[in-house]
C-alpha cells in the first residue's frame, strides 16, 4: 500500500485486515521502490495517484521498468476523476484498475480478493509443476538403478505412467485456463481498440504529433495483443479438442491459404513454387493454420532486398516404427516448406518450436512467439512430427512428417476440396 497519508493507509488496512492479508506500507513512491527491490514477493500494489515528488503514475512507470516487478498488478486509488484521458494515462503505465475515494469497502475487498486469488492459483500451478518434474526425475533415476530387476522396472514404469497422466492432466487444466482467460480478454481489448480508433479520428485535427503517436502505439500494442490472444485460443483449443481426420486434398487447402495471403505475397514480391501434394488423412481446420504459419514465417524472415522464394513439395517414406510392411499406417508423407531467407543456427532447431521462443527481438520482426509451437502441436495431434534444417543466411527447410493413414476410429467421410 502506497500513500503519503498514514490515515489513508490505516483506513485501507482496516478494511482488508479481516481477510488475513500481510501488508507492507510505504509513504512515498521512492520508499515503495526501495521495498519492492529489497524485500517481498507481492500479490498486489494499491497506490495513491496524487503524492509529492513521485506521483502514482511516475512510480508505476519506474516499477514496471524492472523485469522482476512487471508481474505485480497495480490498482490506483484516487480522489479525483479527470476523465478518460487521465484513466488512459494510468493504464498506459501498466495499471489494471482504478478505485475512487471515498473508498467503497465492499468494492475494495472484492477487487483485492480477485487478484489475491489469481496470485495463489499461479503459485499452486507452479508448485505442482515443480513437484511433478521432481517426481519424474526421481523415477527416471530409480529405473536406471534398478533396471536389473524386471518386476521392479514394471512397478516403476507403472508409477511413471501415473505421473505422466497427472502431468498431462495438469497441462490440460493449464490449457483450459489459458483458453478461458484469453477468451475473456477479447471483449475489453476490442473496446480499447475501438475507443482509441474513435479518439484518433475524432480529435485528429486537435492532437499534436506526439498525441497521434501515443494513440498509434496503443492501437499497435492492442493489435499485437489481439494476435497473441488469437494464437493462444487456437493453441488451447487444439490441446483440448481431439481432431477428426478426413481424407483431404492438400492442394485445395494450400490454394485457399495462398488466396488469403495474396495481399502480402504481392506486396513482398514473393514467388511461390509448389508441386502437387497428395491426399492425406488430416483435420483440414488444423492444417490450414499450419500452412499459413510456415509460409508467413518464410516471408517474414526474408533477406533484405532479396525477393522471397518459398518452395512447397512432398515425398513418401516408410516410418521407423512400423513393423508390418503391409500396414499403410507405417508410412509417412513428408511435406517440405523451403525458403531463401535469413535462416538460423541449426543448434536452435528444437528450441524454435517452444512456446514464446523467439530468436529475434520484437523490434526486428513482429510476431507472438506461438506460431511454431502451434505448428508442432498441430502435427503431433496428427500423430506426426516436424523438424527444421537451416544455416544462417542460407534459408530454412521445415519438414512436416504426417502418417498416410490415421486411426480408423477418428476418420470421417472423405472430401477432396475445401471452399
Amino acid at each position: 500500500m502506497v500513500d503519503d497519508r498514514e490515515d489513508n493507509l490505516l483506513s485501507i488496512e482496516t478494511i482488508l485486515a479481516p481477510a488475513g492479508y500481510t501488508f507492507v506500507k510505504a509513504l512515498s513512491g521512492r520508499e515503495a521502490l526501495k521495498v519492492l527491490l529489497n524485500e517481498f514477493d507481492f500479490a498486489l500494489i494499491l497506490m495513491d495517484v496524487k503524492m509529492p515528488n513521485l506521483n502514482g503514475f511516475e512510480t508505476a512507470s519506474l516499477i514496471y521498468q524492472r523485469e522482476k516487478l512487471r508481474h505485480i498488478p497495480i490498482i490506483f486509488i484516487t480522489a479525483n476523476n479527470y476523465g478518460e484521458e487521465h484513466m488512459f494515462k494510468g493504464y498506459m503505465t501498466g495499471a489494471v484498475d482504478y478505485i475512487y475515494k471515498p473508498i467503497n469497502p465492499d468494492l475494495l475487498r472484492a477487487k483485492v480478493s480477485v487478484f489475491i486469488d489469481l496470485y495463489k492459483k499461479n503459485h499452486r500451478l507452479l508448485a505442482q509443476e515443480q513437484k511433478l518434474v521432481a517426481i519424474n526425475k526421481n523415477l527416471e533415476l530409480e529405473i536406471h538403478e534398478r533396471k536389473v530387476s524386471e518386476e521392479k522396472v514394471k512397478e516403476l514404469n507403472h508409477k511413471l505412467l501415473e505421473n505422466i497422466e497427472r502431468l498431462e492432466s495438469a497441462n490440460r487444466d493449464l490449457d483450459r485456463f489459458a483458453f478461458m482467460a484469453s477468451h475473456d480478454l477479447q471483449e475489453p481489448l476490442r473496446k480499447m481498440l475501438m475507443f482509441s480508433d474513435r479518439l484518433g479520428h475524432k480529435y485528429k485535427d486537435v492532437l499534436d504529433e506526439e498525441g497521434k503517436m501515443f494513440i498509434s502505439r496503443i492501437q499497435h500494442a492492442g493489435e499485437r495483443m489481439q494476435a497473441l490472444i488469437k494464437d493462444i485460443l487456437l493453441f488451447s483449443k487444439t490441446s483440448i479438442e481431439k481432431p477428426t481426420f478426413v481424407d483431404t486434398d492438400l492442394n485445395g487447402i494450400l490454394t485457399d491459404v495462398l488466396v488469403e495471403m495474396e495481399h502480402i505475397i504481392h506486396e513482398k514480391n514473393v514467388r511461390i513454387e509448389s508441386e502437387k501434394l497428395p491426399n492425406l488423412s488430416i483435420n483440414p481446420v488444423l492444417i490450414r493454420p499450419l500452412f499459413h504459419n510456415l509460409i508467413s514465417n518464410a516471408i517474414k524472415y526474408a533477406k533484405k532486398n532479396v525477393p522471397p522464394v518459398v518452395k512447397i513439395y512432398s515425398e513418401f517414406s516408410a516410418g521407423q516404427n512400423g513393423v508390418d510392411q503391409n500396414e499403410v499406417k507405417s508410412k509417412y508423407c513428408r511435406i517440405y516448406v523451403e525458403d531463401n531467407g535469413i535462416g538460423f543456427d541449426q543448434k536452435y532447431s528444437e528450441q524454435i518450436f517452444g512456446m514464446f521462443k523467439r530468436l529475434h527481438l520484437h523490434s526486428e520482426f513482429e510476431g507472438t512467439g506461438i506460431g511454431l509451437a502451434l505448428c508442432k502441436k498441430i502435427v503431433e495431434e496428427h500423430h506426426g512430427f516436424i523438424t527444421a534444417r537451416s544455416k544462417i543466411n542460407e534459408g530454412s527447410i521445415f519438414i512436416i512428417s504426417l502418417p498416410m493413414q490415421q486411426p480408423a476410429g477418428q476418420m470421417s467421410a472423405p472430401i477432396t476440396q475445401l471452399h
